[in-house]
């Protein structure tokens, strides 16, 4: 009973005795099931489940959950059966044990499939009861915290799981701190390297922040106790994928995410949070268009804070958060924060953050019922998992919720599948508006329909929601097969623009039919007129480098060939020039995004070809492109004078710089610089290495 003790200890806090009672019988169930099992640890199997209980036991769930988490891998692992347990605990933790319980019963093509059918299942389970999530999500991160004795490919294929679908979905139900120990366990297990990397240098940042971070937490102490208003102060720091994250997804560079300093402030009320706003307004400079009011309108997860961006000391980005202490509890436990099963969870009453998770799971059920495969239901939630939110208007003045880069064509489907089939225009506050344009918070969003209107397949090269998508999808499927080749054919003669389809050579066309794994032409256009395939990314790999140059519909020359009539951005993370070899992807809301071929955030993915596009720059004059320049120089009178001197004889111009002690001589400074292309700024390095005062120069990418 020794393993029991610990278990014991953390439910007593909380449950009745005749509860805790009842979970010793079902520890001692579930350790003669597994009696004589091991983990590939080499610890007793009963080990594991009782490690899952004490997770959901400090998460102060019911006994019900704490019971099934004991008896999770019973069902299909040992000799006890569903009735068995149903007669001895209870129908409830039966049901619960059930849907906990994997689906190795099912017989698929492959693993991918088996993978995608029980994903779908766990949702379907969750959606009847959350428990079932909850004790998955426990299952899940002490799997996570043991997963160094399995083999390296095992190892990254359970992290990248973790990633991709877990941490999101304890993101979604608002659980900050699971979410935050699967995404930096499953970053350490799947990139080891990058993991060690960043700890060893944000350690170091941390560490040389110190002095400015206890000046700034002294300073909001002060005025908050100037204001008389009682309240507790906190730096914030950031979990390294979070990190990591930023600078991949936001294509920022370290320094540029290392660089914000963040406090949380706790108080009383609500009232005062805002009084506390106004006392840190008061305090700093407020940045323009950076505050945030998720008190009045919580995220999609019920998450409710006060966001605020400032000026700190020397012009640093300080970001505060206010909360109440209630708020603070409902951020980190989410929808395991006092869960009220007995009556406010199914009577609709229950906390923000449990309402909210109601009303995902509900889109669930409507995202299933619409998917025609497991694929594409697993492909709809990843999207639906953790977006970040813009906040728009109907006419009527409801606010409807979407993700970032969400479009009219989004809106419409969030209204009504109806409004969203027979859409054939917006006008966005009383103005016509482009369907393929996102939208921006405050908007007010009307919709035109047309009786007789059937989606789009175009739609999906730029809808961002699952639940549009699988809509679209839906409408598309019921095409007959010459309707669908007819419409793909169309939709990429459109994306051609000037080039036609028939004009291109036989080869090229065959090339790209065995590139993207289709038997034939007819084949890819169903494809692209059904919707699976983007009609945009086949052209550029169509037309590739026998594209004439041709100008854009705004009458300018495009810098990357074959681009015409599209927009083109070009990644903060790498930021190419003429003269490096790159690739793009098409992105909502972006474009055509160019990255150089070797760029850190898209490593492994130039082999996909419905995603990435092998471009080429043109010859075009007169444009200007950004780069990073990284010089580290030893600190004489006039160094960086001279630096800033040569760059402007070079004829570029300078759009930001940084400096950073290194020690009491070396300072390492950070230049973004425009040039014209590689030679240009192999010239400009050149003449700054020549420098005395200059130990080392290169281009930060």
């Amino acid at each position: 009973m020794y393993l029991f003790e610990g278990l014991k200890e953390s439910a007593s806090g909380y449950l009745e005795p005749e509860q805790v009672e009842l979970l010793k019988q079902a520890y001692q169930i579930a350790r003669d099931a597994h009696e004589g099992q091991m983990r590939t640890s080499g610890e007793p199997y009963i080990t594991h489940p009782v490690a899952v209980a004490r997770i959901l036991a400090e998460m102060r769930l019911d006994h019900e959950t704490l019971m099934a988490a004991l008896l999770h891998d019973t069902i299909e692992d040992t000799y006890v059966t569903k009735d068995d347990l149903a007669e001895l605990f209870g129908v409830a933790v039966a049901e619960l044990v059930e849907g906990v319980s994997k689906l190795d019963k099912l017989k698929f093509r492959d693993k991918k499939e088996a993978q995608a059918e029980n994903f779908r299942k766990m949702m379907m389970a969750m959606t009847q009861d959350i428990r079932v999530i909850l004790i998955k999500l426990a299952d899940r991160t002490h799997n996570m915290r043991t997963l160094g004795a399995l083999r390296p490919d095992k190892r990254r294929r359970i992290a990248r799981e973790t990633l991709e679908i877990y941490a999101p979905i304890a993101n979604r139900l608002g659980i900050h701190n699971i979410k935050t120990e699967l995404e930096d366990l499953g970053f350490q297990a799947y990139y080891p390297m990058r993991y060690r990397v960043l700890k060893e240098v944000v350690k170091a940042a941390r560490g040389n922040r110190k002095e400015l971070i206890q000046g700034i937490e002294a300073a909001i102490h002060t005025r908050l106790n100037d204001a008389g208003i009682p309240g507790k102060v906190k730096g914030r720091e950031k979990n390294l994928y979070s990190i990591y994250n930023k600078m991949q997804s936001k294509e920022l560079q370290f320094q540029e995410v290392m660089d914000i300093y963040a406090f949380r402030v706790m108080v009383d009320s609500i009232d005062t949070c805002y009084r506390v706003l106004g006392a840190m307004h008061g305090l700093y400079k407020p940045r323009p268009g950076r505050f945030k009011d998720y008190i009045a309108i919580p995220k999609a997860n019920g998450y409710q804070s006060l966001h605020t961006s400032l000026f700190g000391p020397h012009g640093v980005p300080v970001e505060i958060q206010i909360r109440t202490e209630d708020m603070d509890q409902m951020a980190d436990k989410g929808v395991a924060a006092h869960w009220a099963y007995k009556g406010g969870a199914q009577t609709g009453q229950g906390t923000t953050t449990q309402v909210r998770a109601r009303k995902w799971m509900q889109s669930l059920l409507e995202l299933q019922q619409s998917a025609s495969t497991s694929f594409e239901f697993v492909e709809n939630v990843k999207t639906e998992l953790f977006p970040e939110e813009i906040y728009v208007f109907t006419p009527e003045g409801r606010i409807l919720e979407l993700p970032v880069n969400a479009t009219a064509v989004d809106f419409a489907y969030e209204v009504h599948t109806d409004v969203g089939n027979t859409c054939v225009g917006a006008r966005v506050n009383r103005q016509a508006y482009p369907l393929s344009q996102p939208l921006i918070s405050g908007q007010t969003v009307e919709i035109i329909t047309a009786k007789g209107a059937r989606p789009n397949a175009a739609w999906l090269n730029f809808v961002v929601t699952g639940k549009a998508r699988a809509k679209i999808r839906q409408v598309l499927k019921s095409l007959k097969g010459d309707e669908a080749i007819a419409l793909g054919r169309r939709l990429l003669n459109h994306a051609l623009g000037k080039t036609k389809l028939d004009s291109i050579a036989p080869e090229q066309i065959e090339k790209v039919i065995r590139d993207t794994k289709h038997t034939s032409l007819d084949s890819l256009l169903a494809d692209i007129g059904l919707g699976n395939a983007m009609s945009i990314v086949i052209a550029q790999r169509l037309i590739g480098d026998n594209l004439e140059n041709q100008e854009s519909r705004d009458g300018h020359m495009m810098p990357i060939r074959g681009a015409e009539g599209m927009l083109v951005t070009f990644a903060n993370c790498c930021r190419p020039i003429p003269g490096d070899a790159v690739i793009a992807h098409v992105s909502p809301g972006k474009g055509l995004v160019v990255h150089m071929e070797n760029c850190a955030n898209i490593r492994g993915y130039q082999g996909e070809p419905d995603k990435y596009i092998p471009v080429q720059w043109d010859n075009v004059e007169g444009v200007d492109y950004q780069a990073n320049l990284r010089v580290e120089i030893v600190n004489h009178h006039g160094a960086l004078a001279k630096i800033t001197s040569i760059i402007a004889a070079e004829g570029s111009n300078i759009h930001n710089l940084s400096t950073e002690e290194r020690d009491g001589r070396v300072y390492l400074i950070n230049l973004r610089i425009s040039v014209k292309d590689r030679v240009h700024l192999a010239n400009v390095m050149r003449r700054i290495r020549v420098l005395p005062e200059v130990l080392r120069t290169s281009r930060n990418r």
